[in-house]
């Protein structure tokens, strides 16, 4: 059964149930990766590698499998890590997906073990950092896996005139979830004596919250959501794991007959990069090079959370009118300015980090959710699951090349000043993408319907 041969009514109550995901995965996005892992886990790094004030920034090491990585730039480390193994796993877990018709299981068992592994970072105490890098991996590897599921979920539930305002409705609920968990959260590590918590417990707290969350919520989508029978999955001799390899391989192959869909792949590499790095790196770069209070950064962080709904929304809207090739494309340059205007924040300058934190709101959900509808536009259908996967390797909490140069550049620079503007290398090699892109050409090579607007 498609999209298109459900009632309409059908179609809307499955996209609702689809939403849920995205405010139930947020929190560990937002909540952990986003803001309270990094600036922990340096702290705790930096009391095992002997920094006199592990609040401060540190250059100091720490040593991972005989490796000495700056304290500072662990936690950037370790994500470029597990994208790198996410870039070896997912497409197999998507070939897996397309041939399996219980798509909606797959994402919450990926999902709730994840959130297992997340909730184990509330042990992660003292200078004990190592418990913390084990899990972080981990729970960052399953989560990619359950948005493979998702993802693919999408086209399921929706046709292609409805891509991006379903996509960009569930990046608007997710980060509206995101933003209200981490208030929350918030208010408590920032006022941890009122509540008699030692600051190290109440970030713990919030840690376990998030992974609380993630699971709770993954419920609703579960009951409501629809499994279907895979479509167009191609022929593959063995069992289900010998045919997701093979699918895998031919797949591989079979992308020199879609020109276009590897053009953005390689576009949505590089510019969400940036993205992903930017967001997860922001936290750091206010409370380490721009000296803000705890304050400041809770009112920059929500800020952008709920500017990012507003903004989700818009976008949507834009690429209604103009079609989401365009509002990406326009997205994109947008970023490039942005970094360049976050290297000469001066330090604790609010008004200015305010300004800034206003636009990245204003970008975030919208050049995420309109990539997320117009590449699913791109893929042949009944390659939902793998096509996604190989997206999904550079997808929001799975950056690495970017987090590695960030974290690099700081090692090398003792400064988070230049780390930042490095990023905006990123930026300019996925416009450079974007603009050999031919869109129309694209959703027809796969065999789609052109949407009315592109």
């Amino acid at each position: 059964m498609t999209a298109l041969d459900l009632d309409p009514q059908d179609r809307t109550r499955e996209q609702h149930a689809w939403n849920w995901y995205d405010w139930a995965n947020s929190a560990f996005y937002t909540t952990i990766l986003t803001v309270l892992f990094a600036p922990y886990m340096i702290s705790v790094a930096g009391k095992a590698a002997g920094c006199v004030d592990a609040d401060d920034t540190c250059s100091k090491t720490v040593d991972v499998l005989g490796l000495h990585l700056a304290a500072g730039s662990l936690p950037f480390y370790l994500t470029s890590f597990a994208t790198i193994a996410s870039a070896f796993l997912l497409p197999v877990v998507g070939a897996f997906v397309d041939r399996s018709g219980r798509k909606k299981w797959h994402m919450a068992g990926f999902a709730w073990a994840g959130s297992f592994f997340a909730g184990l970072l509330f042990l992660m105490k003292g200078d004990n950092w190592q418990i913390g890098a084990v899990v972080i991996v981990l729970s960052s590897i399953l989560g990619g896996c359950s948005l493979v599921s998702y993802y693919a979920i999408l086209v399921d539930i929706s046709t292609e005139d409805e891509r991006d305002h379903v996509s960009s409705r569930g990046w608007a609920f997710g980060y509206l979830g995101g933003g209200l968990l981490l208030l929350l959260n918030l208010v408590m590590v920032l006022g941890h004596d009122t509540f008699g918590l030692s600051k190290g417990m109440s970030v713990r707290l919030s840690l376990l919250s998030a992974a609380v969350w993630w699971a709770g919520f993954t419920i609703i989508p579960v009951l409501r959501l629809r499994n279907r029978a895979p479509q167009g999955v191609v022929r593959e001799d063995g069992g289900l794991f010998a045919r997701s390899f093979g699918q895998l391989f031919t797949t591989l192959k079979e992308m020199r007959a879609f020109p276009m869909t590897l053009t953005f792949l390689v576009a949505y590499l590089f510019y969400n990069d940036g993205i992903q790095t930017v967001i997860y790196a922001a936290s750091t770069y206010g409370s380490k090079q721009l000296k803000f209070g705890d304050s400041v950064l809770i009112a920059t962080i929500l800020l952008i959370q709920f500017v990012a709904f507003g903004g989700a929304l818009f976008f949507g809207r834009l690429a209604a009118r103009y079609g989401s090739y365009r509002s990406i494309l326009w997205g994109v340059f947008a970023w490039m300015v942005i970094v360049v205007v976050a290297m000469f924040l001066p330090e604790k300058n609010v008004a200015l980090f305010l300004v800034v934190g206003v636009a990245i709101g204003i970008v975030l959900g919208g050049t995420q959710a309109l990539s997320r509808s117009f590449f699913s536009l791109l893929i042949p259908r009944g390659r939902e699951g793998e096509y996604f996967a190989l997206y999904n390797a550079a997808e929001r909490g799975t950056s690495w090349f970017g987090t590695f140069v960030f974290g690099l550049v700081f090692q090398l620079t003792d400064s988070y000043r230049p780390a930042i503007f490095a990023l905006i290398v990123f930026f300019l090699l996925g416009a450079f993408f974007l603009l050999r892109l031919d869109p129309r050409r694209g959703i027809e090579e796969a065999g789609n319907r052109v949407p009315a607007v592109v």
